[in-house]
């Protein structure tokens, strides 16, 4: 075993057991000061009175010094120790934990303040981690709106639109200008453009050759965006340019309120959803993409965060036969429920509006509409929800309010 060393200013020395091991430990003054080691780690009184246990390597990976003061990175290679760390005396100073290291000439500073954030081994608190609340048909007049030009000018608008993004997953932002660089100059607030196979961006509106649905003026069944990609675009924006045709209402559904109703009503088939992967695929004109997603995407907490559903994208289901015995019972009455009149919101977006929602949690569509009697064109582009979360984060952290 690992001899229990210490050092400190005229120490008391006490001797006592702690889970069977026999350890030492010191008081200075009246104040109790108590750092025990062990074999892998160390014990020490942290700020609460209670004691706290730490393991040696993520003490020394973990040194202040470790990261570079500049780029918050770590600079400090732990792979290069020749032997496993182990102090040569640990003892408290004032509120840190003072840590010499054998066979090196290190010390570590640790607060015994941050130890404390670390003694339970939780997750480290993420501001960006917000509830997600339910939304249904009625909520387009309750849709948060932001304004392009308060969004450049203003970090409060731009948090208050990113919660939206966060909490509801759908946000609409007007006084767009009619240009192509409204877009991306609206995206980047959030996130770098995020391309897919079909570029950049994409421009929803009859092509002459179409290479997808929303290329022309057929309905379009509610779906999540390029299931067939690895990883699909988290964050979606729609730039409407012009819409003055007949028909073509904008469909939408939270497919997290959705999936929580299926939970409550058929766990079964809410757990095969959850569970199961199925194959997506686009093929067409040199391009062959396939991935595999599950309908039903749950978080850390165990929580619905998104779905990923398409017909027009759906590749045939390889799954077992019997397995499909039970699979698509509940993949139809999943589908079915979605466009259930009680979760579809339908309305027409306006020219100078883009709504920006979350690609892999609310499903989209539109109806069918007359190409000959007007002019309608949605020009679109992805940045990725990650991008979303570290942007909101920072701006917690640092108190950017505007």
């Amino acid at each position: 075993m690992w001899p229990t060393t210490w050092s400190s200013e005229r120490p008391i020395r006490r001797v006592g057991r702690i889970a069977g091991r026999t350890t030492e430990a010191h008081t200075c003054g009246a104040q109790r000061d108590e750092v025990t080691l062990e074999d892998a780690g160390l014990n020490v009184t942290l700020p609460d009175g209670n004691p706290g246990y730490f393991n040696y390597y993520w003490l020394r990976d973990n040194c202040p010094s470790s990261f570079d003061p500049e780029t918050r990175e770590r600079a400090f290679d732990i792979f290069g120790l020749p032997a496993a760390p182990r102090p040569a005396a640990a003892r408290v100073e004032a509120d840190t934990l003072v840590i010499e290291w054998s066979g090196e000439d290190h010390t570590s500073h640790h607060p015994l303040a941050l130890l404390a954030e670390h003694a339970r081994g939780e997750r480290r608190h993420d501001p960006a981690d917000l509830p997600r609340t339910p939304w249904y048909a009625d909520h387009h007049p309750d849709i948060t709106r932001v304004s392009q030009p308060r969004l450049l000018a203003s970090e409060a608008e731009r948090r208050r639109w990113m919660e939206a993004l966060l909490v509801e997953g759908v946000a609409i932002v007007t006084d767009m200008p009619d240009t192509d660089e409204a877009l991306p100059e609206t995206a980047l607030l959030i996130g770098q453009i995020r391309p897919t196979f079909f570029g950049p961006y994409f421009d929803a509106r009859v092509h002459v050759q179409p290479t997808n649905l929303a290329y022309t003026s057929k309905a379009l069944e509610l779906h999540t965006d390029v299931p067939s990609e690895e990883h699909a675009p988290g964050i979606q924006f729609l730039h409407c340019r012009a819409n003055s045709v007949a028909g073509g209402l904008n469909l939408f559904a939270d497919g997290t309120a959705v999936a929580d109703d299926l939970r409550a009503t058929d766990p079964e088939a809410f757990r095969l959803l959850a569970e199961t992967d199925v194959p997506f695929y686009k093929e067409h004109r040199g391009i062959d993409m396939r991935a595999r997603q599950r309908v039903i995407e749950l978080d850390r907490h165990g929580e619905v965060s998104g779905v990923t559903i398409s017909q027009h994208m759906a590749d045939v289901f390889d799954l077992p036969q019997r397995v499909l015995d039970d699979y698509y019972p509940a993949f139809v009455r999943f589908g079915r429920m979605l466009q259930d009149e009680k979760y579809v919101m339908r309305f027409t977006l306006q020219a100078g509006e883009c709504i920006t929602f979350d690609n892999r949690r609310v499903v989209h569509g539109r109806e069918a509409y007359s190409a000959t009697s007007g002019e309608r064109h949605l020009r679109g582009t992805y940045t990725d929800r990650s991008e979303l979360w570290g942007i909101y984060r920072a701006m917690v952290s640092e108190g950017r309010f505007g």
